[in-house]
């Protein structure tokens, strides 16, 4: 029986309403595969998705997914599908998942695969426990199945930062796509991972001109450690009872 989603309340409000922006530069670019223009259209939708998932610091050739480009572009999958896709790729595991815990991968894909930030630490809690039960392929299932996203993306919209103006604009943040998805050496020494288990005994080389030589006090040293004394069993005397004359020989005279 699976376990159900941890409930939370939603507690920013830009994401679940209606916009009032004027169209301009600001607002994000929408990529739908119903309405593609001729000529380069699939290839903007597929560098769109790129972006979206790998974000600006991770787009290199070795993260393409050749083969899903290709069904995409046959119509053999749609666009959620192949978000799907590059989600659960070896490279998007190895370079994120890998390298973060539960919690800052459940935020990020919240980011990247609904197009908005966490609520709050519950909802980051609620995710990690899918991933914990489910793996990460049905937490990717639940998030693309979920209502939230078939109602604003659907099967042929390419996922993006929903509301990017606030409250990221106001409060000096940067768009999700720009931030590192992942944490430096510095910050996983602190946060203490990863962790490092030893299962068997630790073994040093001593290279062969370090090595104790015949005559050495430190082989002395080690064996007078090794040698185990027996205790008083007398006890401790004190020097007041004892009587210095009685052991002294006398002489007659």
């Amino acid at each position: 029986m699976a376990i159900p989603l941890l409930d939370y309340k939603p507690s920013a409000p830009n994401t679940r309403v209606a916009g009032y922006e004027v169209p301009g530069d600001e607002q994000p670019k929408i990529y739908n595969t119903e309405n593609l223009p001729s000529g380069t259209g699939m290839d903007e939708v597929i560098w769109a998705a790129y972006r979206q998932i790998f974000s600006e610091h991770q787009i290199l050739k070795s993260n393409r997914q050749v083969a899903l480009e290709s069904q995409l572009r046959d119509g053999r999958i749609t666009v959620r599908e192949f978000i799907r896709g590059l989600v659960l790729s070896d490279s998007f595991r190895r370079r994120n998942f890998d390298t973060n815990n539960n919690y800052r991968f459940a935020e990020m894909c919240v980011q990247r695969v609904l197009g908005r930030d966490v609520y709050s630490e519950r909802e980051k809690i609620a995710w990690s426990i899918v991933i914990v039960n489910e793996g990460i392929r049905g937490f990717i299932d639940a998030l693309l199945s979920s209502d939230e996203y078939l109602e604003n993306f659907g099967d042929t919209i390419v996922p993006y930062q929903r509301r990017r103006i606030l409250p990221q604009r106001a409060q000096g943040e940067t768009p999700f796509n720009l931030k590192t998805p992942r944490y430096g050496e510095y910050h996983r020494s602190i946060l203490g991972f990863p962790q490092t288990v030893w299962q068997n005994q630790v073994r040093r080389f001593v290279p062969q001109e370090q090595k104790a030589q015949a005559g050495s006090p430190a082989l002395f040293l080690n064996m007078a450690r090794s040698v185990n004394l027996p205790s008083n069993p007398g006890g401790r005397v004190a020097t007041q009872t004892i009587n210095y004359m009685a052991s002294v020989p006398r002489r007659d005279r």
